[in-house]
């Protein structure tokens, strides 16, 4: 006789503010090194929070560690109040979704099914997942190669098809690393109002961005990385200055207000 594993509960309901992850006193230490000294973050429902700062600042480190993937070497990490290792990982597959760098399959599987994988978490009906798969290739703008093999798109093709699967898996907390990459200019705006569309339906929404000028145009809030802590954390009208950025990135940069809007614009100081 075959016993039947019984599937985690789904995550309670959350509301605007909730804290949905945190890091307290989060230390990583990878091949030796400390790559994350003494983080402290927070990620809210309802708010798309932006993970900026040089190479090897610790950003991707920082959402490894807060998908429960990365352990931590001193602190603790925190999803819905529980410390991360305490999940399993059916239950953390209900309550966050990560979309990493790079998607690799080694299978030749064709895009809808790699849509697809983002419901095996749930006990849904098969007609509830046709209905959540077609939705997220849709709004990622991929269902004109649904049966296409992954293998054969685009780079950036393959950046979509993998936000489609983590919009797919429904959780109330996303965290994707560099999802604009890859894309080109529409598919990058795109991808950055999909976050924004996911935070104002009351999802925590955390991005690693190069692009500062994304994220302060997209992100609620920003935490500006730099050798492996937290240099700010705030929004990016108060926390882009020129003098911060400029010391971070080791670059002169210039902050202005669009002519038009008001919102924040970094650019890099040329002389040409």
């Amino acid at each position: 006789m075959r016993l039947l594993r019984s599937r985690p509960a789904p995550p309670l309901p959350t509301a605007p503010g909730d804290l949905l992850a945190e890091a307290d006193g989060l230390r990583v230490r990878l091949g030796g090194r400390d790559v994350l000294r003494g983080v402290d973050v927070g990620v809210r429902a309802g708010e798309v929070l932006a993970l900026v700062g040089p190479n090897g600042a610790g950003k991707s480190t920082l959402l490894g560690a807060l998908a429960a993937d990365l352990p931590a070497s001193e602190g603790v990490v925190r999803i819905q109040g529980r410390a991360a290792g305490e999940w399993s990982a059916p239950e953390l597959a209900l309550r966050r979704a990560v979309l990493p760098q790079a998607a690799v399959l080694s299978f030749p599987f064709v895009v809808e099914e790699v849509v697809r994988m983002g419901r095996a978490p749930h006990a849904s009906s098969p007609a509830e997942d046709d209905l959540v798969v077609r939705e997220a290739m849709a709004v990622t703008e991929v269902s004109a190669f649904a049966g296409r093999p992954f293998s054969a798109l685009s780079g950036g093709e393959r950046a979509r098809v993998a936000l489609a699967r983590v919009l797919a898996q429904r959780t109330p907390l996303l965290l994707l690393d560099e999802p604009t990459a890859a894309l080109d200019l529409k598919h990058q705006e795109l991808v950055l109002r999909l976050c924004r569309e996911r935070a104002s339906a009351g999802d925590a929404v955390v991005v690693v961005l190069h692009d500062l000028g994304l994220a302060a145009a997209y992100a609620h809030r920003v935490a500006i990385l730099c050798a492996g802590r937290i240099a700010a954390d705030g929004p990016p009208g108060e926390v882009f200055t020129e003098g911060l950025l400029s010391e971070v990135y080791d670059q002169p940069v210039e902050v202005l207000a669009h002519p038009r809007t008001g919102a924040v614009l970094v650019t890099p100081k040329r002389n040409l």
